[in-house]
């Protein structure tokens, strides 16, 4: 099974490349977001739970999150592997997502970065603000807030998936395709270790 973390800083390409390798590889995407936002919408006991927790303002727990991703693994055993897009964000998540995958005989096969500097993170989300709609794209001072964030916070998880030799980095600048075929490079690598 082919089982991806997706990683980098906001506006470093994610959603892009995720969709790409998702059509490619035959992936199911899972997002932590789209898994709340599911996961509430469908009235699940860990989704009244989490829902509960943000109308407190308080983030959800990892065990809550790590449920709902198990939940989604418990669901899909006969896919050809899942894409992890915004999880593991620390890393105690990823050493829970470790564990959760050796319950069901799997593991991460591979950690893809996609790195730009952050002066293009910047230029390229209020660019994507003008269209998105979305507020935190729209002011570059939450812009550097957030990319700060990413850099104490989830950059360590790079350094838990190289102890494991599973962290790959890829220059996110540049055409789509070309980033995409690095990607692909990476993951026929990953496939055959």
């Amino acid at each position: 099974m082919l089982n991806i973390v997706l990683f980098g800083p906001p506006g470093a390409g994610k959603g892009t490349q995720s969709q790409k390798l998702i059509e490619k590889y035959g992936l199911i995407h899972l997002s932590t977001g789209d898994l709340l936002r599911s996961e509430i919408a469908q009235g699940t006991e860990l989704g009244l739970k989490a829902k509960k927790l943000m109308d407190e303002g308080l983030l959800v727990p990892d065990e809550v999150v790590i449920g709902m991703i198990e939940s989604k693994i418990a669901d899909n055993r006969e896919v050809a592997g899942f894409i992890f897009d915004g999880f593991p964000r620390t890393v105690p998540q990823a050493e829970a997502l470790d564990q959760l995958l050796e319950k069901y005989d799997q593991g991460i096969s591979c950690m893809i970065a996609l790195q730009v500097a952050e002066e293009e993170l910047v230029k390229r989300l209020l660019l994507r603000g003008q269209t998105s709609g979305r507020p935190d794209d729209a002011d570059e001072t939450l812009i550097q807030k957030r990319v700060q964030e990413y850099n104490t916070k989830t950059a360590p998880v790079a350094d838990y998936y190289a102890k494991q030799g599973k962290f790959y980095a890829v220059d996110g600048i540049g055409e789509i395709d070309e980033i995409f075929a690095k990607s692909c490079e990476i993951i026929g690598a990953c496939q055959t270790v």
